[in-house]
């Protein structure tokens, strides 16, 4: 548990000065922000294609907001460690409602989709700083407080943002689901302005920042992820643009470690990876964004499909684990107090693990309260696994490191997700061609059963492309589990506090 040196008197430092009941509370706002604006937009998706038009390209409202925010945290991760979380966190701030105010006033979906693509800077900005500040401000048997009150903050939004979204497209106006985000964010901007307060620390005089490096890893993850977002569905796999996406995305990785080596201060730098125990979770978190993809974007479509429910009710089927998760969360420092961080997440992703594998044996067709109760299982699981390897992390490194750790962490997580949606879809849509005879993707075949025309057949296959799906996901998460085993430290090397 203990430390000498500089990095042990880093972490020892307090975070803040001034209010910090103010700080959190502008935290969670901040936070709120980003969750909202990942499911808020979904639900007037038919009202805003309709006012500006571009049907062919609308997927791009979600897949340029979430490449922006997944290109932006280790370049925010570094920022804040260079120059402090404050300066990052109010610019952050600023982006976001920037773009919130140039979505609100689109003429057209190609403006809409460029201004998303700002409000993703600001959001990757908002969720990496975010959750480093709630590591500075708490002492680490505290931690759990904060990131059980962020992590309720995600269970909400994820619940009210569809609802939300949906209401304010039908009697109000499409727009209005970015002007929202005006008021909320002033006050927490305001709060952070007012309230937060980082002490004075060792800096050197002319702090170099690796822009080469940061634009390199915004080409690279641009270029990756677009591959994967738009691959299997603008276009084929092995299509032209999707091996020339790949392609030159290899290459850039190529540059991104070149640049990377020969940078005095990198944006990713290398101990990042060579550190047992901050490499183990980031891997360990991109299992958890592939194996999230699963329950997130195929358990609705089963729900309306095979279970035969109303929107409304599938999507209550899903937003249980929102529910067990935070509590999950909060509950954990209690486990790993007494067995450890790497204990405590292999207990939770094994249990996780057993849920998801026990989905494809669930009775054909079914009734709801089945996959519901498996979801809360699940949430409980998750929630053992995660908070607990971000606490951990986190107190492995001192301020000066926290920031970048913290934003390795996050941007493998979201980067699994990305890697999930792609893999899963093109699972689900190979075991509904082979089921049909070769025709038919998921979103054709759910549209089909969505006019009531459909036979039996299909829904039999959708139910087993949902349960190849499922297996998939236990395997990302026995993979987690099989990192954290032969990876993670027994101990994590927590500094003095």
């Amino acid at each position: 548990m203990g430390s000498t040196g500089s990095a042990a008197r880093e972490a020892a430092r307090p975070a803040t000065t001034g209010r910090r009941g103010a700080v959190v509370a502008a935290l969670m706002l901040s936070m709120a922000l980003a969750a909202l604006d990942a499911t808020i937009v979904s639900t007037a998706v038919p009202q805003i294609v309709g006012d500006l038009g571009g049907f062919s390209v609308f997927s791009w409202l979600f897949s340029g907001y979430l490449l922006a925010v997944t290109v932006t945290l280790p370049v925010s991760g570094k920022l804040s460690d260079t120059f402090g979380r404050k300066p990052v966190l109010i610019a952050g701030s600023v982006v976001f409602l920037l773009g919130s105010l140039l979505c609100a006033v689109a003429w057209n979906m190609g403006a809409l989709i460029a201004f998303r693509v700002v409000q993703g800077l600001g959001g990757g900005a908002l969720q990496g700083t975010v959750q480093t500040l709630a590591a500075d401000l708490y002492p680490l048997k505290e931690r759990p407080k904060i990131q059980s009150k962020l992590s309720t903050v995600w269970a909400v939004s994820a619940v009210a943002g569809p609802g939300l979204g949906g209401v304010l497209a039908a009697y109000a106006d499409w727009r209005w689901i970015f002007l929202v985000n005006l008021p909320i964010g002033a006050l927490a901007l305001w709060l952070i302005v007012r309230h937060l307060h980082e002490p004075e620390r060792e800096t050197t005089p002319h702090a170099r920042v690796d822009w080469a490096g940061a634009l390199a890893v915004f080409a690279c993850g641009g270029v990756l992820l677009t591959a994967l977002v738009q691959g299997g569905v603008a276009w084929p796999w092995l299509s032209a643009p999707s091996l020339a996406l790949f392609g030159a995305g290899l290459a850039l990785v190529a540059v991104v470690v070149l640049v990377e080596r020969r940078a005095a201060e990198p944006i990713i730098p290398g101990w990042v990876w060579r550190r047992r125990t901050i490499a183990a979770v980031n891997l360990a978190l991109g299992a958890l964004g592939l194996l999230m993809v699963a329950p997130s974007v195929f358990l609705p479509t089963y729900a309306q499909s095979v279970l035969g429910l109303a929107p409304v009710a599938a999507g209550f089927v899903l937003s249980v684990w929102t529910l067990s998760w935070p509590v999950s969360a909060a509950l954990s420092q209690h486990v790993y107090r007494r067995i450890g961080f790497r204990n405590t997440a292999m207990l939770g992703i094994g249990t996780a693990a057993l849920i998801l594998f026990a989905f494809p044996f669930l009775p054909y067709p079914g009734q709801a309260w089945q996959p519901t109760l498996l979801m809360l299982l699940l949430g409980a699981a998750l929630g053992l696994f995660q908070l607990p390897l971000i606490v951990g992390v986190q107190s492995t490194v001192g301020w000066a490191e926290r920031g970048t750790t913290t934003a390795s962490v996050l941007f493998c997580r979201q980067t699994g997700q990305t890697i999930g949606a792609a893999v899963f879809g093109a699972v689900a849509n190979g075991v509904l061609a082979a089921r049909l005879g070769g025709a038919g993707d998921l979103d054709s075949v759910t549209r089909v059963l969505d006019a009531g025309t459909a036979p039996e057949a299909t829904r039999r296959a959708i139910a087993d492309a949902v349960h190849a799906v499922y297996l998939g996901a236990a395997g990302a998460a026995a993979l987690a589990f099989l990192v954290l085993l032969f990876l993670a430290p027994r101990k994590f090397p927590v500094l003095g506090d």
